[in-house]
């Protein structure tokens, strides 16, 4: 069993409640746009961290994380990449990556919009945990808790961390 923290958009603001909020998950995932590298420093220096890059992040995010990430945690296939779309309006770029890696979970983060979707169509759950910081649109600031046993993902919380101003 994993239990699993999932952040995006955090735009250079760590909110303090993201590590109380995830002191029970081994690991912390990223979907891009940290900002720099002392979030990533941060969320690392905690648990163990997995991440993309974001369109905002400079080099030094760069260097150290990939634009598109794929892997098996315990047994099911996790695509993650920053800018991915949802079901079924996949962007251009991940469509491919999914139809090539046939995740069971996508994850994706850019939009600020929080989304946790089943695609019927490619049997994949959707994960955008929204944005986390305080840059962009968004009103309030969320991020996902779960887990992954086995095959099986379940006990999804969404946690809202307040408002964004």
């Amino acid at each position: 069993m994993t239990r699993i923290g999932l952040i995006a958009d955090t735009h250079n603001w760590l909110d303090e409640q993201v590590f109380k909020h995830f002191e029970q998950c081994d690991e912390i995932w990223h979907a891009g746009d940290f900002g720099t590298a002392a979030i990533a420093d941060a969320l690392k220096a905690f648990r163990p961290l997995r991440g993309v890059y974001g369109n905002i992040d400079g080099q030094d995010i760069r260097v150290e994380y990939p634009l598109h990430q794929y892997w098996k945690c315990e047994e099911v296939g996790v695509l993650m990449t920053h800018i991915g779309g949802y079901p079924p309006k996949y962007n251009a770029a991940s469509k491919p990556l999914i139809l090539q890696h046939k995740p069971q979970l996508f994850i994706a983060g850019h939009s600020h919009i929080l989304k946790v979707m089943y695609d019927d169509k490619l049997q994949c759950l959707h994960m955008n945990p929204g944005a986390a910081g305080k840059q962009g649109w968004h009103k309030v600031r969320t991020i996902i808790r779960f887990t992954i046993d086995g095959k099986n993902m379940r006990d999804c919380e969404v946690i809202e961390l307040g408002t964004r101003v």
